[in-house]
């Protein structure tokens, strides 16, 4: 399983480094003004939808369709299943995008309600997400035959596809002269990527001898369970949507900037995310349905106590340093072109609320995997919706005392709920055990994490003093500089308490 979840995770950290080179761009040529923000409601709505219909949901009833099918009735079954799906798929994409297309105003006009009293942005709103919607139609059908891939133990081409994404938005900034402005520019390399996207995944299916190609839809009792399960999934995926959609639509009501800062900050969030949490969730999920679809239990709960342990150790280094250094942080990426001092004070705030519920979402996808590998998503959807409920009440206490930053927090808040209850209701219902080296190794984590904060707060004013003595990337080389300093700490501390405690990560005693 390590080999695995290190390939999904190097590969997505390949996308996220190209994704900051990507907003690095952005920053400096959309700055966090009016076309910023048009933009990055364009860019969301997509996100959205796929999320919804896509990657959450469609993964949580898909995958494990797919695995048992696979495992107990060979590779032509779980292929012709594939196909039935795809049809259903493709057809719905298609209907939701026209849809789309022709309602977009009115779309728009709710996402953000604020962006109307401004009609020219509001105008650069709906253009702009008219150019990127098409988007997710391919990255819906992507997320099938990568769901195919991950199932097969072939992560490389799935976890890469994302590269595609940044390389062609970079690609169309460079030539944005040929575009209306920058933003156009950046919108059409959205569309172009989702293009690029469905071609790589589609050529791995292909070389892997698992190409999925439409099928008439039978109603076959894969099938049916196929939507039993993905009715609850795709509500629970909506309520989590819902929460973000809340982000966007109250952060439309705050002063230009609100959005824009939302964005930045989320960028860096979303590094340990997809790195750590969403690699673990790709390959666990699949591992835990194929133990479980052959009466492997034991085996099936040694790979999420493993999973969740090594994810616990490569978080929480960001869980530090985005409470402790955020603003810095934010300087060093984006502090450049149109990207002001004011613009950076609030992306930090907004990153450090983020921060404190890092920890929570990165183990979200792990703990689900408890529920959906057995084809449970109505549990998870119950407990999404309770936590989105408390989400949203929360940003609209704290939106108008804390501005943005106040709409990050409460999406924290609402992280911890939705993995607190998930972890309650999966161990009550012995759907996950916990093992005394996952909890060793939290203990473990927590020592070197307040190691590693003593680094935050004590040395940034010593490394900052080093590189201004350097002259050049000032703000760059001096949290580089805090970053390695509090990386080799938390190592060190991190490897002496496990050795004191015992633990050993890659020889966890399999449960019976």
């Amino acid at each position: 399983m390590y080999r695995n979840l290190f390939s999904v995770a190097g590969f997505t950290l390949l996308s996220r480094i190209s994704g900051f080179f990507r907003d690095i761009a952005l920053g400096a040529v959309l700055g966090a003004g009016l076309m910023a923000d048009a933009f990055y409601v364009a860019f969301r709505l997509p996100n959205h939808f796929r999320a919804i219909f896509g990657e959450g949901a469609f993964n949580a009833a898909f995958v494990p369709g797919y695995s048992r099918s696979l495992t107990t009735q060979g590779a032509e079954a779980a292929k012709t299943f594939a196909g039935q799906i795809l049809s259903l798929l493709l057809a719905s994409q298609i209907v939701l995008l026209a849809v789309g297309w022709l309602f977009m105003p009115e779309i728009v006009r709710l996402l953000a309600p604020g962006f109307e009293a401004d009609p020219e942005k509001f105008a650069l709103t709906t253009t702009l997400t008219r150019i990127t919607f098409p988007y997710l139609l391919c990255v819906t059908l992507v997320t099938l035959y990568s769901g195919a891939l991950n199932a097969n133990a072939r992560f490389a081409a799935a976890a890469f596809a994302p590269v595609l994404l940044n390389l062609a938005m970079i690609a169309c900034l460079a030539a944005a002269f040929v575009f209306p402005d920058a933003s156009y520019a950046a919108a059409f390399g959205i569309a172009f990527a989702g293009v690029g996207e469905l071609a790589l995944v589609i050529f791995a299916s292909r070389r892997a001898g698992i190409l999925a190609r439409p099928e008439r839809p039978r109603w076959s009792a894969d099938v049916k369970q196929f939507f039993t399960t993905l009715v609850p999934a795709v509500i629970g995926s909506a309520g989590v949507q819902i929460a973000i959609f809340a982000d966007t639509i109250i952060a439309s009501l705050l002063p230009t900037g609100g959005v824009s800062a939302i964005y930045y900050a989320d960028r860096i969030y979303q590094l340990p995310i997809g790195v750590i949490g969403v690699a673990a969730g790709t390959v666990l999920l699949p591992e835990m349905s194929r133990r479980f679809a052959a009466n492997e239990p034991g085996a099936a709960f040694h790979t999420q106590n493993r999973a969740m342990a090594l994810t616990l150790a490569l978080s929480a280094p960001f869980f530090v340093a985005f409470l402790t250094i955020a603003e810095p942080i934010i300087r060093a990426v984006f502090l450049r072109g149109r990207f002001t001092d004011e613009a950076a004070v609030a992306a930090g705030a907004v990153l450090a609320a983020y921060g404190f519920g890092l920890l929570a979402v990165v183990l979200i996808r792990s703990v689900v995997a408890s529920f959906q590998a057995r084809g449970d998503t109505k549990t998870p959807m119950y407990i999404s919706l309770f936590a989105v409920a408390v989400n949203v009440l929360l940003k609209l206490a704290l939106y108008k005392p804390l501005g943005a930053a106040g709409l990050a927090l409460a999406t924290a808040v609402g992280a911890w709920l939705n993995c607190g209850l998930l972890t309650f209701f999966a161990m009550r219902r012995g759907l996950m055990r916990p093992d005394v080296a996952l909890g060793k190794t939290g203990i473990a984590v927590a020592v070197a994490s307040f190691a590693l904060a003593l680094v935050g707060w004590f040395g940034l004013a010593p490394a900052r003093g080093y590189a201004a003595d350097i002259g050049v990337f000032e703000a760059e080389i001096g949290v580089a500089l805090l970053m390695l300093a509090g990386l080799v700490v938390y190592a060190v501390v991190l490897i002496a308490a496990l050795r004191a405690l015992g633990v050993r990560l890659g020889r966890v005693q399999r449960q019976g």
